[in-house]
């Protein structure tokens, strides 16, 4: 018997969505940083093995919307409830559960999806307090299993992926054996261009940041891919210290992302960035529109 689905990845921000995904699929399939509300858009990533396939989604921290952009990302993750076969709530064992692990909760209960509470960063915790933990974090729902895991160090990830199984309908390969995304490559460049500038700021400024991807072109002459990207922010004085003294945050950022696109891609890349203030763009409809967040 062969089974597959898709399993959405939900949570509050920074409880390490992201690298619990990258983790289970074995790829990085997610950008990771340390700041909260990195993720922006559903990511999808393939876990092919031999007797199922499983498409995890990853999807935004939930939080209270303050823009258009948040009230994108939040219609993101609910919207995902509706279109999974079973979903993984990622919690923060360093912390009890919070006013987000609530609302989440509460959102869930009227889902006859299988929900798996997924306990994340246990190696940071004792034994008796993992046991306190878990037994705070099952009183939010009745769930259908209960994981200790630390994606950092791929603790039990093993046992959650074979439960998982268990709990997928018989179906086909949705996508071929040697897929493990669906995400176009100018979205993939877009993410590591700015998983390089949260990197290297701190602050507001990561957050008033997106990326376009303009072009993407192989010259024909050789193997070298042109890429020319503009990185938007949303006030004259976030430009500034995007493109740093002499440029040098700039060519930073480039040169890492460059390194990191041509292990990826296996091609040589120039990579040409451009900053551009679009004031408000947060709040910007037709723009987030544009750099793909619209509503199916």
């Amino acid at each position: 018997m062969f089974r597959s689905g898709f399993v959405a990845i939900i949570g509050r921000p920074n409880v390490g969505k992201s690298t619990l995904m990258n983790a289970l699929v074995g790829f990085k399939a997610t950008i990771v940083t340390d700041k909260p509300q990195t993720t922006r858009n559903r990511i999808r990533a393939v876990l092919n093995r031999d007797n199922s396939q499983i498409v995890f989604l990853d999807t935004p921290g939930v939080h209270r919307p303050q823009h258009k952009l948040g009230d994108y990302m939040l219609w993101a993750v609910q919207n995902s409830f509706q279109e999974v076969d079973a979903l993984l709530m990622v919690v923060d064992g360093t912390s009890k559960p919070g006013g987000g692990d609530h609302f989440i909760a509460r959102k869930l209960q009227c889902l006859d999806t299988p929900v798996f509470l997924v306990v994340n960063k246990s190696d940071l915790l004792r034994e008796n307090q993992l046991a306190n933990r878990l037994e705070n974090y099952r009183q939010l729902l009745s769930f259908n299993e209960t994981f200790a895991v630390s994606a950092l160090e791929g603790k039990n990830l093993d046992h959650l992926v074979e439960t998982l199984e268990n709990y997928l309908p018989e179906g086909p390969r949705y996508f071929p054996p040697d897929m493990v995304t669906d995400q176009p490559e100018s979205f993939i460049v877009s993410e590591i261009i700015r998983e390089k500038i949260f990197g290297l700021t701190r602050e507001e400024i990561p957050f008033s940041v997106a990326i376009e991807v303009e072009e993407i072109k192989k010259r024909a002459a050789n193997h070298i891919v042109d890429i020319r990207a503009v990185i938007y922010v949303d006030k004259y004085s976030h430009k500034g210290i995007i493109i740093g003294k002499e440029g040098r945050l700039l060519k930073k950022a480039g040169s890492l992302a460059r390194k990191e696109l041509e292990a990826l891609l296996g091609s040589q890349i120039y990579l040409d960035l451009w900053v551009k203030v679009k004031p408000k763009w947060k709040n910007n409809e037709a723009f987030l529109h544009q750099l793909g967040m619209q509503r199916d």
